[in-house]
């Protein structure tokens, strides 16, 4: 009988342990972290599909997308900041409520306008400064198995598939890798946008292949983005594999592992 009681203490401490450790885990996710994967390219180069990250909830504070709990809003105000030019965040679609990840361009009240595919905030030029070629392979990447936009289209499977690469510095802001894949590209010429107060307008760092702010979400995109709807900003890439499972090892990017995101890299 003591063996049986025993072996019964055991397996309930077991459960416990168990239930402790995944309402830790939930807490964790629900207040500090959250994990995204990138399931398209449309922040090539700075996160590639496939690239596993933590999204920092408490950077900006708490919003009601962020937290749902009365607790966060005090405890987010303690370690917040305001949202930066060039921050990469991540936030609900303001439509239908799909986590989205881009680089944060125009603050509230900000100008933004696209000339032939120059960023000018306020009637300032984001200036540009050729990278070099950004090349990956023409082959299906991640879960979804999209196949790359190419520059130099039509691109045999597995061959180079390139895009023009270049750092661009916003304004009072940071520098940034940015793609090009064709000129005169549906988001090359935009705008002007005056971004209302309490909102901020973002981009993707592969400008023609993202759906952004410089679209109405009547035409797919997002529009203007309410502070609401942040969620936090991404700050590092923990893990990254490009093939269609985490688990086909043979797909890892090591050199994509604990990366930050922040600082643009080159591939």
């Amino acid at each position: 009988m003591a063996t049986k009681s025993k072996a019964k203490g055991g397996i309930l401490e077991l459960v416990k342990t168990i239930v402790y450790a995944l309402l830790l885990a939930g807490v964790i996710r629900t207040l500090f972290f959250q994990p995204f994967w990138i399931p398209s390219g449309s922040m090539k180069p700075t996160l590639l599909i496939g690239d596993f990250l933590f999204v920092n909830k408490m950077a900006y504070g708490y919003s009601r997308h962020s937290c749902p709990f009365s607790l966060c809003p005090f405890t987010g105000r303690i370690l917040a900041r305001d949202p930066h030019r060039g921050d990469v965040v991540v936030f609900k679609h303001p439509t239908n409520g799909t986590d989205y990840i881009k680089r944060l361009i125009g603050m509230p009240g900000d100008t933004v306008e696209m000339r032939d595919g120059v960023l000018f905030l306020n009637g300032e030029e984001a200036k540009q400064e050729p990278a070099g070629v950004f090349v990956e392979e023409n082959e299906p990447q991640g879960p979804m198995r999209a196949l790359p936009r190419c520059m130099n289209a039509p691109v045999e499977p597995g061959g180079d598939c390139e895009s023009a690469m270049l750092w661009e510095t916003l304004p009072g802001g940071p520098r940034h890798l940015i793609l090009n894949i064709e000129d005169d590209g549906p988001g090359d010429n935009a705008g002007p946008f005056t971004v209302p107060e309490g909102e901020y307008f973002f981009m993707g760092d592969n400008r023609d292949n993202s759906l952004d702010s410089r679209f109405s979400r009547g035409a797919f995109g997002v529009g203007s983005v309410p502070f609401e709807n942040f969620v936090g900003r991404a700050d590092r890439v923990i893990f990254s594999s490009g093939g269609a499972s985490m688990l086909f090892f043979w797909t890892w990017r090591p050199d994509r592992f604990f990366v930050p995101v922040q600082v643009a890299f080159a591939p």
